[in-house]
């Protein structure tokens, strides 16, 4: 195994609330209220969407897609949604310090040093709202690769206390079976005084509709007891990924900065963010005219600058 490279689940699509348009040369967050499930191939027009998308749909486009049937690789809610705050060079995209609000692992002049991390709002090396909540969730979507995921990310913090919540609680109360629940990804609404009592929109993760906790709970030991027949072991499974996730210093890859600048950056003034999970947009008239495609520097910079502005959770 190659140290330093963090294994992380396989990715074969992405799940966003929204989507990016480009105006004036920059890409940024248009909010929406649906789903969208895509491939990991980005056109000049955005992103492929999944042949997944369409059938959840029933081949209608116009139909909103409010929720998504999902089950969960691991039995550790950790290992499927992994949160930190996480901080990243502007010039680069690159991660410089991902913390848990105790121990934080940055990189310094002297290589990546193990450091106290007392939060964003205590810490003089995050300050300015360049330091925040970031998540991702990797679930399982459809039967075609039972180890194959799509992953969400997010930095909304109505979206990651909901989904940890829930992986918990589900956890406990299905006595540890949480990757032989049935579950579903599901987009909820709310107003708050920040959001100027517009609407804004985040992820939960809840039961089927019309499923009981007994019901699903149930479904699960069963489903539990066929794999252990058939001679699955989920126990190696979770600390292969607990083993591949440690053997890297950062999640984040050079190759997942694009995703990094529209799924985190884009929404530096949002709640949720997802390539198209950005929280709010930006009112036109703040809107840079490049005369020439913007670097990741230029990008990084113009969203640094409202990183002050009032937030709004919706997503593109």
């Amino acid at each position: 195994m190659i140290k330093g490279l963090a294994l992380t689940p396989p990715v074969i699509g992405r799940i966003s609330i929204g989507r990016v348009v480009e105006k004036n040369g920059i890409r940024l967050p248009q909010k929406d209220d649906q789903f969208t499930i895509t491939t990991q191939i980005q056109h000049k027009s955005g992103w492929l969407p999944h042949p997944l998308d369409e059938s959840l749909r029933g081949g209608d486009q116009k139909k909103k897609l409010h929720s998504i049937p999902v089950r969960l690789l691991f039995a550790d809610p950790d290992l499927n949604l992994r949160a930190e705050y996480s901080l990243f060079d502007r010039t680069t995209g690159r991660p410089v310090c991902v913390g848990d609000g105790q121990q934080c692992r940055r990189r310094t002049e002297n290589g990546v040093e193990q450091l106290d991390c007392p939060g964003p709002q205590a810490c003089a090396f995050g300050k300015g709202g360049l330091c925040k909540p970031y998540a991702r969730l990797n679930v399982v979507v459809g039967d075609q690769d039972e180890l194959g995921s799509f992953i969400f990310r997010t930095t909304g913090f109505n979206s990651i206390r909901t989904l940890a919540a829930r992986l918990s609680y589900f956890s406990a109360v299905s006595g540890g079976l949480l990757s032989c629940l049935d579950l579903q990804l599901k987009i909820r609404g709310k107003s708050t005084t920040q959001s100027h009592r517009t609407p804004i929109f985040y992820v939960d993760l809840t039961l089927p509709d019309g499923t009981t906790l007994e019901e699903a709970i149930h479904q699960a030991r069963q489903r539990n007891q066929s794999r252990q027949e058939a001679g699955v072991d989920q126990a190696a499974l979770d600390a292969a990924a607990r083993a591949g996730f440690a053997n890297g210093l950062f999640e984040d890859t050079e190759d997942d900065i694009p995703a990094i600048l529209e799924e985190f950056y884009s929404s530096s003034d949002a709640s949720l963010s997802s390539a198209g999970n950005a929280e709010a947009t930006q009112p036109k008239s703040q809107t840079p005219a490049y005369s020439r495609k913007p670097s990741v520097g230029d990008q990084l910079a113009y969203l640094a600058q409202r990183r002050d502005q009032p937030t709004q959770e919706a997503a593109p």
